[in-house]
């Protein structure tokens, strides 16, 4: 960086060389290079700063795709283990996710299978449940009478 006096002397060679009548024209010039140099700086750095977070968020949905990948694989192999207790497992669960699919899976809890005859058709209407969501529509249309209106809701006479 130049210092005062530098910078005083550059002013009186540009003076003697250029005049005192180009002066303010060349200075003007040299503000709008400095302005569109500045610009385009900012634009390269933002464009770079832009570039990097791509990459960077390009790394981090690579390396979820990946963990995704071995959590599924893993829970995979802990349904095949336990639909299939006779056989070895191939490898040992050792990730904690693994382990927590496996633990999950235990007799503990049975799995249950819906019939049929016990999922609701959505083409038709089974009367017997119509009838109580009628009377449940009607209570609710009804105001309750017992409980007195709160002190806030009541209206001066």
């Amino acid at each position: 960086m130049l210092s005062i006096p530098h910078m005083i002397v550059v002013f009186l060679v540009v003076l003697v060389v250029f005049g005192p009548q180009k002066l303010p024209e060349l200075a003007r010039s040299f503000g709008k290079l400095m302005a569109e140099f500045r610009k385009a700086s900012s634009d390269f750095k933002n464009a770079f700063e832009e570039e990097m977070r791509d990459l960077e968020r390009q790394a981090r949905i690579a390396e979820l795709k990946k963990q995704v990948a071995e959590a599924n694989a893993a829970a995979d192999a802990a349904v095949r283990n336990t639909l299939n207790p006779a056989d070895p497992p191939s490898s040992p669960a050792t990730t904690p996710l693994a382990q927590a699919a496996a633990n999950a899976h235990s007799a503990e809890f049975p799995l249950v299978n819906p019939t049929p005859e016990s999922i609701p058709r959505l083409d038709g209407g089974i009367p017997e449940t119509e009838a109580p969501k009628e009377a449940a529509t009607e209570a609710k249309a009804e105001p309750a009478t017992e409980n007195p209106p709160s002190h806030d809701q009541q209206q001066p006479a």
